[in-house]
């Protein structure tokens, strides 16, 4: 267990980010950073009044700020980022500065600090392209068209995992990358699929499928994925390393997916499919035996319990949830 420590976390206002620091709160003095603490995650967990948080309300752009906030940080995790396919394709120039410039700001910051212990850089599981069964750490990344705007994502994302393991190549620093695979749980807000589809299925409306579902995915619920952190964070032999945190068990089309939702949900709801416009990744599983081998991380919540107690979740917090994004229907259009 982490204890006694100041813990930075970049991004620290969304899902991953605070549930976190939710875990890490009760024994270490923990700073989140991010631009916005009122419009999500954070906003539903219990953090907000807590004492031994501290918020720092500053893009990852600022150096300056940067640099204040890393200048006591004992660990560091770092996943403030561009993210959303439809956020990534209206506005690929800043995803390319955030992902990129942000983490240059960061790890250029950390060099001089003789006091961090750990670094602990995000990447994503879009580095090995559109067909990752199985993929272990060292896949290879293999992308569609070089000029779809679709993978500047990914792009920035691999460029900062090289620009990560060059500091701690050449400069000493103690870095981890962290791929995820497909994280969900209660406490997720925004777009994204596992939401949208209890949002509907709860609303007894037919679910909408980008594509044809065939695209398979593995999910991981949010307990296991930071359990998985948090070993990489004390692990001696996680640094320098790059691990896929994931549940490879927990894999399913995203037709099963909704049929499933719908099945837990009670809901009379059907599935619509949808043309899709933008480049979609077909496959995404993991190969986490290496996670396995050094971490000694083994995930354990099932597809159907995580998506049980991600539906209580929001059962009790719908009208926060529709209120949050600004008009009733935002999320089940």
């Amino acid at each position: 267990m982490i204890k006694g420590k100041n813990i930075l976390i970049t991004g620290g206002g969304g899902f991953i980010g605070s549930a976190l620091a939710e875990k890490l709160v009760q024994h270490n003095h923990v700073v989140l950073l991010d631009n916005d603490f009122e419009h999500n995650s954070f906003a539903f967990t219990k953090l907000k009044g807590n004492g031994y948080v501290e918020r720092i309300q500053s893009d990852i752009l600022d150096i300056e700020k940067i640099s204040q906030a890393t200048r006591e940080a004992q660990i560091v995790v770092h996943m403030a980022a561009k993210v959303g396919v439809q956020e990534v394709i209206n506005d690929s120039l800043n995803t390319l500065e955030v992902n990129y410039i942000g983490t240059s700001n960061l790890l250029k910051s950390l060099a001089s600090n003789q006091n961090c212990e750990r670094v602990l850089v995000f990447s994503t599981s879009e580095v090995f392209g559109v067909h990752a069964f199985g993929i272990a750490e060292n896949g290879d990344s293999i992308l569609s068209s070089v000029q779809d705007i679709r993978w500047c994502y990914c792009i920035s994302k691999l460029a900062a995992e090289q620009l990560a393991f060059s500091y701690f190549r050449q400069k000493g620093l103690p870095v981890v990358v962290i791929r995820p695979f497909n994280i969900f749980g209660p406490n997720r807000v925004g777009d994204h699929v596992v939401l949208r589809f209890i949002l509907r299925a709860l609303q007894n409306e037919n679910l909408q499928i980008y594509g044809d579902g065939t695209q398979i995915r593995a999910w991981c619920y949010i307990d296991d994925f930071c359990d998985g952190v948090l070993r990489a964070m004390e692990v001696p032999g996680a640094i320098g390393q790059a691990f896929n945190i994931g549940n490879h068990h927990n894999t399913i089309t995203i037709f099963g997916l909704a049929k499933k939702i719908i099945e837990l949900c009670g809901s009379k709801s059907g599935v619509d499919f949808k043309s899709l416009d933008f480049a979609d990744i077909d496959i995404r599983v993991p190969n986490i035996s290496k996670a396995i081998k050094i971490l000694d991380f083994v995930p354990k919540v099932e597809l159907d319990e995580g998506l049980a107690d991600t539906i209580e979740w929001v059962k009790e917090n719908m009208d926060a949830i529709i209120s949050y994004n600004g008009h009733k229907r935002a999320y089940v259009v």
